[in-house]
């Protein structure tokens, strides 16, 4: 009773986000802290996922297909915040933990800046060229007519998603993690509500079939800004942003500008592999890709809360760095592994037996089932590997050394896993099954060397 007492209190104490110390006492206390809201977070956004796939694929393969050639293309902006908001992540962590709060802010402004400009360039350009992207990704013409206007919106809204993830980036690095959580939570809730209402046209609100569901995720993901914002304005966060902060420092920008290219670019590098992926995918036709869209969808659903804990590492990493305690921000990386391996582990063994039940959640068409089945089935088997690159990667993220994961990225992704897909799937006529294995592979790999590397310690000698 005394324990199941603790764990009730480390729970409320994690969701009400008191601010902590976690450069000082146990590790696994300040992992359960800062991990239980970042897994929450990412487990909200995982739960959109699923939710918006299962709303679009009543519409047909059409809607589910252009989804997932539309996202493959979007992967590269979620690249683009994903580095951004490392960036921010090692600089507010650095910051934090070096006690230097006011420093801090002014970073995260430099930060908010660079992902404005990049917002406004991005949407204008991916709304003009929307349609020309659909085709160069070997969409069908039934797609075009039932697809584009959702593309043109989701494109048009780049620069929310780099401002959504990277606010969330500046929060977790200060270690307010319960306000991160908040944000996803409630851009998701509203997403989530207003998704079947703006597909089917529920009530008084229109019928926009698959450009509901894009429209919906503008107005979600708009609102859990404007929250973020709030916060950070009134002085709610240990981050706390005044007029002081807006002017730009073109120094802080440089730096912030080094490592976000570096940390997007081994995720442009993982992103454009999935873009080439899907490409080779299509040439098995609209079921394959849809099955493997679906797929995707249910693992993200525990990758995600996965990667939760990954940033908890990277935020551990970041402030202990500051504090000049490096063998604690090591221990916390290994014992983050340790749990996050255990946690994926049980869900690969679900996932394989119940395989056919969750893809036809989603879709009764006898080829779409098969190719989700496969595909879910055949890349959760790299899942014990990928528990631990993933932790290790956000721990060299987290210390700002983002040049490592890219050059990883690049060897296993394009040089490994690209033509692998190719030789499998096209060459050998393995079609999807062999694209799938040479994920599982390549993201093995990338674990192994991964680890490799973050023993040898230079990490801990970066400096941003």
């Amino acid at each position: 009773m005394e324990a199941i007492s603790e764990i009730r209190r480390m729970l409320q104490e994690a969701i009400q986000g008191e601010r902590k110390q976690f450069t000082k006492g146990s590790i696994r206390r300040a992992l359960v802290l800062l991990s239980i809201p970042m897994v929450l977070e990412m487990a909200m956004e995982s739960l959109f996922a699923v939710v918006d796939v299962f709303f679009v694929s009543q519409l047909g393969v059409e809607a589910v297909t252009t989804v997932g050639l539309t996202e493959s293309v979007l992967a590269l902006v979620y690249s683009l915040a994903w580095g951004m908001a490392m960036a921010a992540t090692a600089m507010v962590s650095r910051r934090i933990g070096e006690q230097k709060p006011e420093e801090a802010a002014l970073s995260a402004v430099q930060a908010l800046w660079l992902a404005l400009a990049l917002g406004v360039l991005l949407g204008v350009g991916g709304y003009v060229f929307a349609e020309d992207v659909l085709r160069i990704m070997g969409a069908r013409e039934e797609v075009l007519r039932t697809g584009l206007s959702f593309t043109r919106i989701a494109f048009a809204s780049q620069i929310i998603i780099l401002l959504l993830f990277l606010l969330n980036g500046i929060f977790r690095g200060a270690g307010d993690a319960a306000i991160a959580m908040y944000a996803l939570w409630i851009a998701n809730g509203v997403n989530i509500v207003l998704d079947p209402l703006l597909i089917f046209g529920i009530g008084p609100f229109p019928e926009m079939g698959v450009t509901g569901a894009a429209v919906a995720t503008a107005i979600g993901r708009s609102t859990g800004i404007a929250f973020q914002l709030f916060i950070l304005l009134n002085g709610r966060s240990i981050v706390s942003i005044a007029w002081r902060h807006l002017l730009v420092h073109w120094g802080i920008i440089r730096r912030l500008a080094s490592v976000s290219a570096t940390g997007a670019g081994q995720f442009i590098i993982a992103s454009a592999s999935w873009i080439f992926l899907m490409r080779i995918i299509a040439l098995s036709g609209s079921e394959a890709v849809a099955g493997y869209t679906i797929a995707t969808r249910i693992m993200v659903f525990t990758i995600l809360p996965s990667w939760g804990l990954a940033n908890a590492a990277a935020t551990l990493v970041g402030q202990n760095l500051g504090a000049q305690q490096p063998e604690r921000a090591e221990a916390s990386v290994w014992k983050a592994a340790w749990y996050n391996m255990a946690f994926l582990l049980a869900v690969s063994v679900v996932f394989f037996a119940a395989a056919p039940w969750l893809i036809q959640l989603f879709n009764q068409d006898p080829l779409v089932v098969k190719a989700g089945i496969a595909s879910l089935r055949i890349i959760c088997t790299g899942y014990v590997f990928f528990a631990f690159g993933m932790v290790v990667t956000q721990a060299f993220n987290g210390a700002g050394d983002t040049r490592t994961p890219t050059l990883l990225n690049l060897l296993c992704f394009w040089a490994i896993e690209i033509p692998a897909g190719y030789l499998l799937g096209v060459t050998l006529g393995l079609g999807l099954e062999g694209v799938c294995w040479a994920i599982a592979s390549s993201e093995a790999l990338l674990a192994l060397l991964s680890v490799h590397l973050f023993k040898k310690g230079r990490w801990k000698q970066v400096h941003i």
